[in-house]
């Protein structure tokens, strides 16, 4: 799963399908398989903004997907908003996911790694919360005793 949520696309291969995906909205021809393979680059791409772009080109293509796309929009939907660090929007589209397909392996590994990712970084929040009230109290601390030497 590491793998996956790692993987940063080649920039040639994002130009591409970039370049194949902008011949044919300008044609006025745009498939969905097009469509997916560009947003599929963009959501591997080291740049958030492409990341974006990428997650709401997928958005784009949920509804207008058959059973077999729709897992595949909403896993890599999932996946864009897990690099963005969204994990909450993460965790739905895999949901959501695992609502259809109780038994996808895959789906089943990416929520258990994004669920990790949350309880990681929500001790982390509450551990630099914690630092940042003993530094008060203990701030505070040495105000009330230079206060009381003064006197």
């Amino acid at each position: 799963m590491e793998a996956i949520l790692n993987d940063v696309v080649a920039v040639e291969d994002l130009l591409k399908f970039e370049k194949k995906y902008l011949a044919e909205v300008s044609s006025g021809s745009l498939s969905k398989s097009t469509q997916f393979e560009y947003a599929w680059c963009l959501i591997r791409s080291k740049y958030s903004a492409d990341i974006q772009k990428g997650a709401g080109l997928l958005e784009d293509l949920l509804p207008k997907g058959g059973k077999d796309e729709q897992r595949d929009y909403l896993f890599y939907l999932s996946v864009a908003h897990y690099r963005l660090k969204e994990y909450e929007k993460a965790l739905k589209y895999v949901r959501t996911l695992l609502q259809k397909e109780p038994k996808n392996t895959q789906a089943q590994d990416l929520e258990k790694v994004i669920e990790k990712k949350m309880q990681k970084d929500g001790l982390v929040g509450m551990a630099i919360v914690g630092g940042i009230a003993v530094g008060v109290a203990g701030l505070a601390g040495l105000i009330g005793l230079a206060v009381a030497k003064s006197k």
